[in-house]
């Protein structure tokens, strides 16, 4: 199924796949921040870090699967597959956005 995402949403999940950090970073404000694993992370280089790191960590795919919006929030419900523990899950990610960038990003399960 094909769902149609905001535009810095839909960059977020092509440089995800990508495994491109930088490209990733560049999509935040630069105050924004990515809570994710119970670790928060504030600004681009702190979510270019976060981002790396799980790149390497892990090899895995993210399919968006569903959208909603909630106050303000947009929750994408994203299947990941991949060599990481717990694989497949369905997470949620669940984002604020400002002035076409991301200015907020929560991942849950």
């Amino acid at each position: 199924m094909i769902i149609e995402l905001p535009a810095a949403i839909a960059a977020f999940f092509t440089a995800d796949r990508a495994g491109d950090a930088d490209r990733i970073a560049q999509g935040f404000t630069e105050d924004a921040q990515v809570l994710d694993e119970r670790k928060r992370h504030t600004g681009r280089e702190a979510i270019r870090r976060w981002m790396a790191d799980a790149s390497t960590r892990f090899d895995y795919t993210s399919e968006p699967v569903a959208i909603a919006e909630d106050g303000g929030r947009t929750i994408v419900t994203s299947h990941l597959v991949g060599n990481f523990p717990g694989s497949p899950v369905d997470l949620r990610y669940i984002f604020e956005l400002r002035d076409d960038r991301i200015a907020s990003l929560e991942i849950r399960p």
